[in-house]
């Protein structure tokens, strides 16, 4: 028989990331639907807003920046695959941050796929929001792009955590 040595004690911290994590995804689906109806029931024109900042209503049936162009099933497929990862990487989040990042991405990618699922475009994503020079978006695809940018920050500063029977200094230390 292996022993297993001693497990940590539960506490209330992963329920409370897991419930950070939850009110970021309805936070963030709730205004990307919300903003993507309003657009297309009142949006007829493009609008500039400030600067490079304006509104004009497109479709979009590929993923981020237009990649994948006429493929919606199989972005689909990949969005639902990403979701589980996403599931399981907030099951796993080690802090509050890593809690939210996970949040905007997760929220960000249910938002676009509640648009392929039920918007009724074919597949297509509703998206308004345009810049100079860079592709129309929408707020599920700023908040996936906010998230990663986060999770990616956050990994490379977050230590790797340690294994039982690692040594103070970490794996591999002296």
């Amino acid at each position: 028989m292996q022993e297993r040595g001693t497990v940590a004690a539960l506490t209330t911290a992963r329920p409370r990331r897991l419930l950070l994590t939850t009110g970021v995804v309805v936070a963030v689906v709730a205004i990307d639907q919300t903003t993507k109806s309003v657009v297309e029931s009142d949006l007829h024109h493009p609008v500039h807003l400030v600067g490079p900042l304006g509104l004009a209503l497109g479709y979009n049936s590929g993923s981020a920046f237009s990649l994948f162009t006429g493929a919606p099933l199989v972005l689909a497929a990949v969005s639902l695959v990403l979701v589980g990862v996403l599931v399981w990487l907030a099951w796993r989040a080690r802090s509050a941050a890593m809690a939210v990042a996970v949040g905007l991405v997760l929220g960000g990618a249910l938002g676009n796929l509640s648009d392929r699922a039920f918007r009724g475009h074919h597949g297509d994503v509703v998206d308004f929001i345009t810049l100079t020079h860079w592709p129309t978006f929408n707020v599920a695809d700023a908040c996936i792009t906010v998230g990663v940018v986060l999770l990616v920050v956050l990994y490379w500063r977050e230590p790797a955590p340690r294994e039982p029977g690692d040594p103070p200094g970490g794996p591999g230390a002296p």
